[in-house]
């Protein structure tokens, strides 16, 4: 008789015609994704994980799924079986504890500049301290004035936030990228990049910068579903460390905090791009047919949609580059927007011009 097997396990053990249970989308993200990191640290014979860990939704997240891989690993596999496995050398008459593990596989770096705050350095380092994890803190201001010394000399003109926003936000975020990979290069570790599918469909990251990494565990996945899994796993998988990131707003921090900056201001509400992601990409529909069937959804001035609409697609078309570039990620429902193995796009093409002309019309 044909063998049934668990589902969602970090082993394949053999059962009698079992039926898996149903359990919730928030617990079956975590489950996944667990085994996920498990099967990808395992097999690419590495030493750990290395992240830098920024105190926000993103790199709390998987930080926690780090944390979670150790937890379930222990009670699925046994401390011994585990640690064979990922290559820890344990001495069984006195083995490691759960967070003494979590510090031997999950490194992290919490990488200032004079625009982060506070708050976001304590929402790391509680986190880091929470699970077990390593964590490092440096300032890299002395990097970021380096390079624009550099520029501003050949260029013959001071940078400023009025003429140069863009460029002297992506030099902070870029200058993050050598330290962390040298300390991920040190560690003989993977380093992993904190992308999710939202900012992928927009182009919301730093190429070379906060894009950077081995493998990406949340880029299949929205960023209303990372805020909405960090609140749930703060109660249900009893991780209080997530309390400080929980009370953050989401925001990269890269300009001054004169100038405050969130990531819904620099784009729109994150259930927006949700919305209008699942109508343009996975089910094809035109700027015009996606108007129509928001403007009876939502209570939103039909000039403000129509914004939002033309902003998506432009930043979708205008940013397929990025998306080629991405680290690869795990496919954790029935949607991806990795072009390497799920939703092809051309990197050039005519921006949905004549379509989004149509929805001025209406």
């Amino acid at each position: 008789m044909k063998q049934d097997f668990q589902v969602l396990s970090f082993e394949l053990i053999p059962q009698k015609q079992k039926i898996a249970p149903v359990i919730s989308k928030e617990e079956e993200f975590t489950q996944a994704s667990a085994i996920a990191l498990f099967d990808y640290l395992r097999k690419s014979k590495s030493k750990g994980f290395v992240l830098s860990l920024s105190g926000g939704a993103d790199s709390s997240s998987i930080a926690v799924l780090v944390a979670e891989m150790v937890t379930r690993g222990l009670k699925e596999l046994g401390h011994s079986s585990f640690c064979q496995k990922i290559g820890i050398v344990c001495d069984e008459n006195s083995p490691f504890s759960e967070k003494e593990l979590v510090g031997k596989l999950l490194t992290t770096a919490y990488q200032s500049t004079k625009n982060s705050s506070y708050d976001t350095f304590e929402s790391a380092k509680t986190l880091a301290r929470s699970l077990g994890a390593v964590f490092y803190n440096w300032n890299i201001d002395d990097e970021v004035a380096s390079y624009t010394h550099k520029i501003e000399i050949a260029i013959g003109r001071k940078l400023t936030w009025e003429q140069d926003d863009v460029t002297l936000q992506n030099i902070q975020a870029r200058s993050r990228s050598p330290i962390i990979w040298m300390l991920a290069n040190l560690n003989n570790a993977l380093l992993l990049n904190t992308s999710n599918r939202s900012e992928g469909d927009v182009g919301y990251t730093t190429m070379d910068g906060d894009s950077s990494g081995s493998i990406s565990p949340i880029a299949g996945v929205d960023k209303s579903f990372v805020l909405h899994w960090l609140r749930w796993a703060e109660k249900n998988l009893d991780r209080a460390g997530l309390a400080p990131v929980n009370a953050l707003q989401p925001s990269a921090e890269l300009r001054p905090q004169d100038r405050t900056q969130t990531d819904e201001a620099d784009l729109m509400p994150y259930s927006i791009i949700l919305k209008i992601e699942k109508l343009a990409i996975k089910e094809k529909k035109s700027p015009l047919d996606i108007f129509l069937i928001l403007n009876s959804e939502l209570d939103l001035p039909k000039n403000i949609l129509k914004e939002y609409i033309k902003k998506f697609f432009r930043l979708w078309a205008r940013n397929q580059w990025k998306r080629e570039r991405l680290a690869p990620s795990f496919h954790l429902d029935e949607f991806n927007i990795d072009p390497k193995t799920w939703y092809r796009f051309p990197i050039l093409s005519g921006g949905f011009a004549e379509e989004l002309e149509l929805l001025d019309t209406f």
